[in-house]
């Protein structure tokens, strides 16, 4: 083998990839689109296939210990098998869907901290280090998405975190899902210490998933309750939204025997 060609194996002088996105903004259940460029190296390469893939940063739980992966969705694959000669320049185009269960990065104008979502593009070359590259996008709500948050910004809500998990909810798509956690105002302040929101979209609608936890106190445990709420993509009224999500915090309370 010669001294090139080794060194590409290792790294060094290996074809180059560069991914420019047309907008890295997004909408759950829309497309990313872009150009993919490779440049070749020191050496002619087989690229048996590029790939694009959305990637979140997915936070895992065991009994005792808690770790971050990067987990890829929506893999899309940009033509086959070629050779890559020395030097030489290629590109290519991509449409990739964005999965109506995509986590949102930003609210309002806001990112959501710890919310890490991009496009990765892997370059698979025989025996060779990947020269990939991760291109960061923004996922924006859709409209009923940022109605609901709204109203329960109305009554009394307040973003404080969010996070990715894996695993996989009732309804769910990927193989991991997004919890908003807010912190209650209000009325609601004295019996709730956190309200963890989860969005399962789907092409109709969206199933509002609400996780309460019960504020604890010396004559009284706390705990944990689960409610689902249905709405329309159409359903963006925030006045009418806020009193569905008052009604179904007031039946999980209830059920619970927290009010």
């Amino acid at each position: 083998m010669g001294m090139k060609r080794m060194m590409a194996r290792l790294g060094v002088g290996n074809a180059d990839v560069e991914t420019v996105l047309d907008r890295p903004e997004v909408l759950p259940g829309g497309l990313v689109t872009g150009t993919v460029t490779i440049k070749g190296g020191k050496v002619d390469q087989e690229v048996n296939e590029i790939r694009v893939a959305l990637e979140a940063t997915v936070e895992v739980e065991t009994d005792d210990s808690t770790w971050y992966e990067n987990v890829g969705f929506g893999t899309r694959s940009i033509g086959g098998k070629f050779t890559i000669a020395a030097n030489q320049e290629t590109s290519g185009r991509f449409e990739l869907p964005v999965p109506w269960q995509t986590p949102i990065t930003d609210v309002g104008g806001w990112h959501l901290r710890g919310m890490k979502i991009g496009v990765k593009t892997t370059v698979d070359i025989p025996g060779a280090i990947d020269p990939g590259d991760l291109d960061p996008v923004s996922v924006h709500p859709l409209p009923v998405q940022e109605a609901i948050l709204a109203a329960l910004g109305d009554l009394g809500f307040r973003f404080h975190s969010a996070d990715v998990e894996k695993g996989r909810l009732a309804g769910s798509d990927l193989p991991f899902y997004q919890e908003i956690e807010l912190h209650p105002g209000g009325e609601y302040a004295r019996r709730i210490k956190e309200l963890e929101v989860t969005f399962l979209v789907d092409a109709a609608g969206v199933d509002v998933v609400l996780e309460a936890d019960r504020r604890g106190g010396l004559l009284r445990a706390g705990g944990d309750a689960l409610s689902r709420l249905r709405v329309g993509h159409h359903d963006t009224d925030r006045h009418h939204l806020a009193g569905l999500l008052h009604e179904q915090l007031q039946h999980l309370g209830a059920r619970r025997g927290w009010f």
